[in-house]
């Protein structure tokens, strides 16, 4: 018997890093709000952000090192939003990023 996973926190494709960076996000509307980065991986992100959205919007999120990306928001629940990036952070600039964040 194979039991859906229905945890979106969980269904992740790779492993996040632990973040703690305020950054900020551009909603579709071009409003620009306050942000916490808490996790990351080269191919997505989880946000704390007050944001009115809804999974299936694209947001932009601006991460150090590499400035505004474009991301995909795959669920929001309780002021967390979980995001998949357009273009995965290439594998050069990920560990830079993530000096970034702790700097």
């Amino acid at each position: 018997m194979t039991i859906a996973r229905t945890d979106p926190i969980d269904d992740r494709a790779e492993p996040r890093d632990e973040v703690h960076f305020r950054s900020s996000v551009v909603l579709a509307d071009q409003r620009r709000l306050p942000a916490l980065v808490v996790n990351l991986s080269p191919s997505g992100l989880m946000i704390r952000c007050d944001a009115p959205v809804a999974a299936g919007e694209w947001i932009w999120i601006r991460l150090p090192a590499i400035g505004d990306v474009r991301v995909a928001v795959r669920w929001a629940l309780g002021g967390r939003i979980g995001c998949l990036m357009e273009r995965p952070i290439p594998a050069n600039r990920y560990h830079a990023v993530l000096g970034a964040m702790a700097g």
